[in-house]
């Protein structure tokens, strides 16, 4: 973070408009066939936009080279977004910890609440993550790991630091 740094109570808000390419059905086939889904809001794109609103929040505090990677998404999706219904996200950081950050949460539609929760990142500068011997040491150190309680049918990567 630049020396005046990203403090508590920063907020942030962006807002797009519900189209098919993040609808459900549109998601990669590589996922699964969710064709015969309802062409709502998916929960992976509603992650995403949160994910990137964070960072955009974050972006005027950032030191050149630097980048934050997220670490931890709780997020509960709460109502589905039909295509053609706005829908926005409200983001707080709420806690700064060294290189940790941590942001509170919501989404909303025209309508209600629609997802709330927390996201954390870390910044890190971006030759670690450019490096040849960076994604070399990630490949050689992941280790699947189930994603438990969440109901999903697909596995994360954990990395032994």
């Amino acid at each position: 973070m630049s020396s005046e740094g990203a403090k508590p109570g920063l907020r942030h808000s962006r807002s797009l408009v519900v189209d098919r390419s993040v609808t459900v059905p549109a998601l990669p086939p590589l996922l699964g066939d969710l064709e015969d889904m309802p062409p709502v809001l998916a929960t992976a794109c509603m992650v995403a936009f949160v994910e990137t609103t964070c960072i955009e929040a974050l972006k005027p505090f950032m030191a050149e080279g630097q980048k934050t990677v997220g670490t931890h998404v709780d997020l509960s999706h709460l109502a589905a977004t039909p295509i053609g219904m706005k829908a926005t996200v409200e983001v707080e950081l709420v806690a700064v910890e060294g290189h940790k950050l941590r942001f509170k949460v919501e989404c909303r539609d025209e309508k209600e609440i629609i997802g709330k929760g927390e996201q954390q990142f870390r910044s890190k500068t971006t030759p670690r993550f450019a490096s040849a011997a960076m994604v070399s040491r990630i490949l050689r150190t992941c280790q699947p790991r189930a994603v438990k309680g969440c109901g999903c049918t697909f596995s994360t990567f954990w990395i032994r630091s």
